[in-house]
């Protein structure tokens, strides 16, 4: 697989605003894009009630984690709406944020959320710098071996290009074209597989660039340096509605899979009670509050499983 690095793999958000700004159609609207690759907060919505502690739940939580009366999250904030800078540049807001303070909640802790590079977030669980991750991890085989996972989500891979479409970009056939990827991610191993399909039919490979965050992919979108990017369904979605009109999405959704919440293996009582703590987010309408303050109601699940 082809990486090409000479793009920044980190960018500044004064930066980052910048470009998306000089690409915008002009208006003058809105003014410059905020933190998240150009995704703000949203502005509408009810507030989101407090959850209340379940003392079931709680008492399954691992006194190690519970002592202090903190939850400790890392996360990869530039994966917006999911998990990302506020305006601020600093506050980490989203989706994942809203329920991991909910499930927090639901077991008597105070969620916090450290930012961090998103390959580096399971190795992290391993060596208990966290005690959770919420950082928009697709439940798979591969994880599931190092890691519990409790699922809370449901989305697909979307494709994204410019709008119009101009490099004739076609959803089934990316090979010879520059894609971008957040590092990391499952679109990796997509892309790797969509690209040996490529030259094993005697067609160009399809040149891969991945980024460190899923912001510097948007990015390298809007101002031309990939003709396309793979990011998961909410994400892509949330990039062309913040964008102000300079992506689209091209064709529907694929390989849709869970999310999960990632703790350490070994520990079957925090796995059931952090399974617990989102089964409960969901009955009470807390959960349903959340996915539709972001606008990703499409993803919704009826039930939690563990995995690993």
């Amino acid at each position: 697989m082809s990486v090409t690095r000479s793009f920044p793999a980190v960018l500044s958000v004064a930066a980052l605003a910048l470009v998306l700004a000089a690409c915008g159609d002009g208006s003058g609207g809105g003014g410059a894009a905020p933190a998240g690759g150009g995704a703000a907060a949203p502005t509408s919505g009810a507030a989101i009630p407090t959850a209340q502690k379940d003392a079931a739940l709680a008492a399954l939580v691992p006194q190690a984690i519970a002592a202090d009366g903190k939850l400790a999250f890392g996360t990869d904030a530039s994966y917006a709406p999911n998990e990302f800078t506020d305006t601020d540049g600093t506050t980490i807001i989203g989706m994942d944020v809203d329920l991991g303070k909910a499930v927090g909640q639901k077991l008597g802790l105070e969620s916090t959320f450290e930012n961090a590079a998103f390959d580096g977030l399971i190795p992290g669980i391993a060596a208990k710098k966290y005690e959770a991750s919420m950082s928009s991890f697709t439940v798979n085989d591969e994880r599931t071996q190092t890691v519990t996972m409790i699922s809370y989500y449901s989305a697909g891979t979307s494709l994204a290009v410019k709008k119009g479409n101009p490099d004739n970009v076609s959803a089934d056939d990316l090979c010879g074209k520059n894609v971008g990827v957040q590092k990391g991610t499952v679109q990796v191993d997509d892309i790797a597989a969509r690209s040996k399909k490529c030259t094993d039919g005697g067609k160009p490979a399809i040149n891969s660039t991945e980024l460190q965050a899923q912001t510097d992919v948007t990015l390298a979108l809007a101002s031309g340096r990939v003709v396309a990017m793979l990011a998961d369904s909410p994400v892509a979605a949330y990039a062309v509605k913040t964008t102000k009109g300079q992506l689209e999405l091209l064709g529907a959704p694929y390989d849709t899979a869970p999310y999960g919440i990632v703790i350490g293996k070994g520990q079957a009582d925090y796995a059931k009670a952090v399974q617990g703590a989102v089964t409960a987010l969901i009955a009470d309408g807390t959960y349903k509050a959340i996915l539709d303050k972001w606008g990703v109601a499409d993803g919704a699940v009826t039930t939690s499983d563990i995995k690993g």
